[in-house]
């Protein structure tokens, strides 16, 4: 007698919170909040108004869960190809596609009404532009037609800091775009090193990434330049005044520790270096945006 499919099993089931939640990306959305954050607590000296930090928080993980649960539908098939993900909700069949799609339209439009009548009307708008920029010029074309997906798709993920910035203003700044500027040059190396780490999967799933159309020594070699970049960029707010020596130190010594992961890969062209480089490239990340907001409380 044959054994009921893991889809037969999860759909036997009704859907729990955890499903919900697990659709969302919380920890995607945990980082995007924080570069947020810190775009809101950079954008004026002081703490801003309460009102605006909680509400423009509150919008913009929203608008984010809901991208993030469009993700899911529109990636269901491939998600049940690849082993990161054949145990998301909707690739098991634990949440209905019709019911993730309500769930991500309620998201949406409860994000946009508390950042238009408790923000300001800017935000809320670039807000959703970058909602549809991931959930459907990156995720539904992108993602599949260019082995430069990551990059050109990775302006919509840099986003979280200018709108936090713009939350807390009103307008748009030089210096929130620079913000922006540092996050979409770190989303390449991010992300092709995880494409290295699973390449096999994602060429099984008939995904475009840069290590399937070119090989590991190509994306090597672009993540080494593409680092390089990320080190000079992460310069600018010093450069511009924005920062301090604190940040200067900071940003110099999480860059170069980045470009000692591209290096290793490069020369060695081992998966587990391309994890270890994911890994780390977070971490990078999170680290230089708190040093960031060091350098500017500490000079304030």
């Amino acid at each position: 007698m044959s054994q009921p499919s893991n889809a037969a099993v999860a759909q036997s089931r009704p859907a729990t919170w955890r499903d919900f939640l697990e659709l969302t990306k919380p920890r995607v959305v945990a980082l995007m909040m924080l570069t947020a954050v810190i775009g809101m607590l950079l954008a004026r000296p002081g703490v801003p108004d309460w009102t605006v930090f909680v509400f423009g928080n509150m919008g913009i993980a929203f608008l984010a869960a809901a991208a993030a649960v469009v993700n899911h539908v529109v990636d269901y098939k491939i998600d049940t190809v690849m082993a990161r993900t054949r145990k998301r909700p909707v690739a098991t069949g634990r949440v209905t596609t019709m019911d993730a799609l309500v769930f991500a339209l309620t998201l949406a439009l409860a994000g946009m009404l508390v950042l238009v009548w408790q923000v300001n009307a800017l935000t809320a708008w670039l807000t959703l532009a970058s909602l549809v920029g991931y959930a459907g010029v990156y995720t539904l074309f992108l993602k599949r037609a260019t082995p430069q997906n990551i990059v050109i798709g990775g302006i919509a993920g840099a986003m979280p800091p200018l709108l936090g910035w713009t939350a807390v203003t009103g307008q748009v700044d030089g210096h929130a775009l620079l913000l922006v500027l540092i996050i979409f040059a770190w989303t390449p190396p991010h992300f092709w090193a995880l494409a290295i780490h699973r390449k096999e999967e994602y060429a099984k799933a008939g995904i475009p990434m840069l290590p399937v159309t070119h090989g590991n020594r190509y994306t090597e070699l672009h993540i080494l330049l593409y680092t390089l970049m990320l080190i000079a960029v992460s310069m600018l707010p010093f450069a511009t005044g924005m920062s301090g020596g604190i940040y200067l130190v900071g940003a110099l010594a999480l860059g170069l520790r980045f470009l000692q992961y591209a290096i290793r890969l490069l020369r060695g062209d081992d998966r587990r270096v391309a994890l270890e480089t994911f890994k780390y490239s977070i971490t990078y990340l999170m680290a230089l945006f708190v040093v960031l907001l060091v350098d500017h409380f500490v000079f304030f």
